[in-house]
């Protein structure tokens, strides 16, 4: 069978019915072993069915029985460790029954190549995720955006670290605690034999979000607000849209779930899908929130294409006065992605040299460069 989901499942159902206790979690190991390895013979699935579902010697004979019933062929015998057969062996150049050079999870289409191997193939069908990863968030359907929420539930967005104001007992501390040396020293009758010494303790950065949810922008936005409900409760971050004006949307995106947060999103946001107003919006920000202390020393994240309807010289103000509070700017560009983008918009040009890193987080797979962005030390401008 070439369907992922469909082989584990019956795979599975058919151990459980022979008295193999095999949970759910053992079904996901199974499944993203398959995945990740890509086994193009029986030989290869069989050590990573083995590896993941049994867990008991007395069970590898029933094993090998299903084994065998599911996939009607045997379950052959390990070979010796360097011999042809032998899992340790480089999977993408020495696996019998794979062309050299091909790609994981690329079985021989050949009609000899089971014949050399001595195993038959086992095809196996992409995981829908893997042919969403490339691709770009404007192409995707609602069910598409939806499906991807899995992936983004495991996306972690970390910020640097930053001195905070409690403290931890420490050997080698830098500054003596004065309190619990003297509260040692009643036990030796008031001598201070040994001094108490303590360091501050660490906690991330704030993180500060403000997406564009202009017309230009409304695929990319809807994707970017999905990965800030999965991945950001982590992180503590403020999430802000903006087209017209600007409108906090945290509280909304904290109690809801994925599809009301995005619903609830855009009845918040009166100006969804409408003009862009980059500088006027800044502005709003520094004056209620930035000034309160929300953008000290926090890493900024602005999800934008540039276009702006105001001049470049406002939104170069804004940006500066931004900067300089923030310990790192990052801007989240999709139209980077492209090899012929170049920063001639306005707003776009007149808004890079305050910012830390430009990055595109087009597609789930770029989304390692958004990540990286945030966590990245500070650089000086």
């Amino acid at each position: 069978m070439s369907d992922l989901p469909e082989l584990a499942a019956s795979f599975t159902a058919a151990l459980q019915d022979a008295g193999i206790v095999v949970g759910p979690d053992r079904t996901r190991s199974f499944a993203r072993a398959v995945t990740v390895l890509a086994p193009s013979t029986t030989r290869e699935l069989r050590y990573c069915a083995l590896a993941t579902l049994v867990s008991e010697r007395a069970q590898i004979e029933p094993f090998d029985a299903i084994f065998r019933e599911v996939f009607g062929a045997p379950a052959d015998r390990p070979a010796q460790r360097g011999q042809p057969g032998d899992p340790t062996r480089d999977l993408l150049n020495t696996v019998p029954g794979r062309v050299p050079g091909t790609r994981p999870g690329t079985a021989d289409r050949r009609p000899d190549a089971g014949a050399q191997s001595g195993t038959a193939p086992v095809p196996l069908a992409a995981s829908p995720l893997d042919r969403l990863a490339d691709r770009d968030f404007a192409e995707l359907s609602p069910e598409e955006l939806a499906r991807l929420s899995e992936v983004m539930h495991t996306l972690v967005l970390r910020t640097p670290t930053r001195p905070s104001r409690r403290r931890r007992t420490a050997q080698r501390g830098a500054r003596i605690d004065v309190r619990r040396t003297l509260s040692a020293s009643r036990r030796t009758g008031g001598y201070p034999l040994r001094l108490r010494r303590f360091v501050p303790r660490t906690r991330p950065r704030d993180l500060v979000v403000l997406c564009d949810i202009s017309g230009s922008m409304e695929p990319y936005a809807r994707a970017m607000l999905q990965l800030l409900y999965c991945a950001s409760r982590a992180a503590h971050a403020e999430v802000f849209t903006f087209a017209t004006r600007l409108t906090r949307l945290t509280p909304v995106l904290r109690r809801s779930g994925p599809d009301d947060a995005l619903a609830q999103a855009g009845r918040a946001a009166p100006d969804w899908s409408g003009g862009t107003r980059i500088a006027d919006c800044l502005a709003e920000f520094n004056e209620r929130f930035g000034r309160r202390g929300m953008a000290h020393g926090a890493v900024i994240a602005i999800i934008s294409d540039g276009w702006d309807t105001g001049a470049p010289a406002d939104l170069a103000t804004h940006m500066a006065r931004l900067s300089r509070v923030a310990y790192r700017v990052v801007w989240v560009n999709p139209r980077t992605a492209s090899p012929r983008y170049r920063p001639l918009v306005a707003g776009m040009a007149a808004a890079l040299p305050y910012c830390d890193a430009v990055v595109s987080a087009h597609s789930l797979a770029a989304l390692d460069d958004f990540t990286a962005a945030l966590s990245a030390p500070r650089r000086r401008r």
